[in-house]
């Protein structure tokens, strides 16, 4: 199962977990579960992230076959999606696949993972 993590950490915490991680992986000790961290340093990206998680959810939900659909879907106007979907890209959630149907090119977002988990620190 690969699963997404998403947290909000300061650089020192990150580097702090990535070396953990690494002495697992060295010692033989690394789980079986495909774990990926997304980490905001700052409260806009992550609140930015949280905003749009509807979008991340009819991604995961609808199986969309391009953006438009998508738009559709969500009720939301492409050009803001698109900015939506850019962002998401940029920071590796999701994967925008581009093809080509009836002489057009379409690009279709595509979510890698099964599960997506938040992980907030008090």
């Amino acid at each position: 199962m690969k699963r997404l993590v998403v947290s909000c950490k300061t650089t020192d915490q990150v580097f702090a977990d990535f070396k953990k991680a690494a002495r697992k992986v060295i010692s033989g000790k690394a789980s079986g579960d495909i774990e990926f961290e997304v980490s905001f340093d700052n409260k806009t990206d992550f609140n930015r992230f949280v905003r749009n998680i509807p979008v991340l959810s009819a991604i995961i939900a609808y199986k969309p076959r391009s953006v438009y659909e998508l738009a559709k879907l969500t009720k939301l106007d492409v050009s803001n999606l698109n900015k939506t979907i850019q962002f998401f890209e940029e920071i590796g959630v999701i994967k925008v696949k581009t093809s080509e149907v009836d002489g057009r090119v379409v690009k279709r977002p595509h979510v890698e993972y099964d599960e997506v988990t938040f992980r907030l620190a008090a």
